[in-house]
């Protein structure tokens, strides 16, 4: 195979491990790249945007091969119905030359054992050339790239108009968001970017993140501005005991810590917490670090704060991990809310009289978010909620509800580049 088509095959590889074997997008990539140690960083870049594009529009791109195929791909072929959609994406979403797009699927095939199908990804993928613009015209995009049961649960949830205007959010390419320890304005100047009401700095999608200035020397973590919100609900945290549940990678940790409170980190995750460790150290901060089930582990003494940002779904990230919705069901929904009841009972009891907690979730699904919290009171728990005041999360009202909660939509600030989806309630226990 000519060095040229690396990086079609480092994405090839990626979409191999995703769609046939459920791996997550980001670990499938870096694998596949490892593997090809002679990618350039620009290919390397250009693999991974073919890869993630794929996902983003399967939906679409599945539909548009089942119109051009006379029968149905056998199981065994998969690799070979990947190089069709991997094709399908550069022709029709990345503005690919024809050439290149087509001629790179088919040698791709030619040096592996699918080299049978060569001629049928040939003939499918010039077929697209010359009539996938039309087909696309015609379809219903905002559905076909989602599963079934995800588009209706948010056409019930938020009405069709913003479940359609999630979606198109979520096939734009995210900014890169980055948290400044301190000096916003002066961060926002040297890494070109806009800082945001909430004091996060806005950049545009792309570069190497570790060849930015100030990054060595920890000046500022990444992190999407609205996963910076739930932490600035616990108001004033300086020196003040707060404990982070499910604090892996570490954005909300470092957050607590650079506002000065003395911050226990938990997660059950022994690898992840090394992750935590890691990053913590490159920031500067001190941490205590523990690895344990959120579920059952408590601290020595009440505390006076506790961030709990639940596992979840993850449906309001789809823009920046595509896989997410893969394989996910509605019974996948309905386990993760039963652990996010116990995780919350268990936090709501590491609380001292009068301390606060802040439940989060990445999910755009209510099942996760407003329905816990319902749920949670309703039980008669020693605790209340404490609405969301637009003022603590930059003036955006639209991303509050009526009952008081933060639920942002990846069309929020869309013309700013869109926000991740999120939810978070705030209550107080009694006392």
């Amino acid at each position: 195979m000519s060095r040229k088509y690396a990086d079609r095959a480092v994405a090839l590889a990626a979409l191999d491990a995703v769609i046939e074997r459920r791996q997550p997008l980001e670990e499938a990539f870096d694998a596949a790249a490892e593997a090809s140690p002679a990618l350039s960083s620009r290919d390397r870049a250009f693999a991974r945007i073919m890869a993630a594009t794929t996902l983003k529009r399967l939906g679409q791109i599945d539909a548009l091969l089942e119109q051009c195929l006379e029968r149905k791909l056998p199981s065994s072929a998969a690799p070979a119905r990947n190089a069709l959609r991997l094709g399908a994406a550069q022709l029709l979403f990345l503005e690919v030359s024809p050439h290149a797009a087509i001629d790179s699927m088919v040698s791709l095939l030619d040096h592996s054992r699918y080299a049978g199908f060569k001629g049928l990804v040939n003939a499918i993928l010039r077929r697209l050339t010359r009539d996938g613009v039309a087909l696309l015209a015609v379809q219903d995009a905002a559905a076909l790239n989602l599963p079934d049961w995800l588009w209706h649960s948010w056409v019930k949830t938020y009405g069709e108009e913003t479940a359609r205007a999630v979606a198109a959010a979520n096939l734009t390419d995210p900014p890169l968001d980055i948290q400044p320890r301190t000096n916003g304005a002066l961060w926002a100047e040297r890494l070109e970017g806009r800082l945001l009401p909430t004091g996060t700095i806005r950049r545009g999608f792309g570069g190497s993140i570790v060849e930015l200035p100030g990054y060595e020397e920890g000046a500022w973590w990444i992190q999407d501005a609205a996963a910076s919100l739930p932490a600035r609900l616990l108001g004033e945290v300086a020196g003040k005991s707060v404990i982070d549940l499910c604090a892996a990678p570490g954005g909300k940790t470092a957050q607590l810590a650079a506002a000065g409170a003395a911050v226990t980190a938990v997660d059950r995750s022994a690898k992840r917490m090394e992750r935590l460790d890691r990053n913590m150290r490159r920031l500067g901060f001190a941490v205590t670090a523990i690895a344990a089930d959120a579920t059952s582990w408590r601290p020595g003494a009440p505390v006076d704060a506790v961030l709990l940002d639940a596992p979840c779904s993850a449906t309001g990230t789809i823009r920046r991990h595509p896989d997410v919705a893969l394989g996910k069901t509605p019974a996948d929904i309905a386990k993760l809310a039963a652990l996010q009841d116990r995780l919350l009972v268990n936090a709501l009891a590491m609380l001292k009289p009068g301390g606060v907690l802040v439940y989060a979730t990445c999910s755009l699904q209510p099942e996760e978010g407003e329905q816990r919290i319902e749920a949670l009171l309703a039980a008669g728990p020693d605790a209340a909620r404490l609405p969301v005041e637009a003022a603590e999360i930059g003036g955006w009202a639209e991303c509050i509800t009526a009952a008081g909660d933060l639920r942002t939509l990846p069309c929020h600030l869309a013309a700013e580049g869109g926000l991740d989806g999120f939810f978070a309630a705030r209550l107080q226990r009694h006392g």
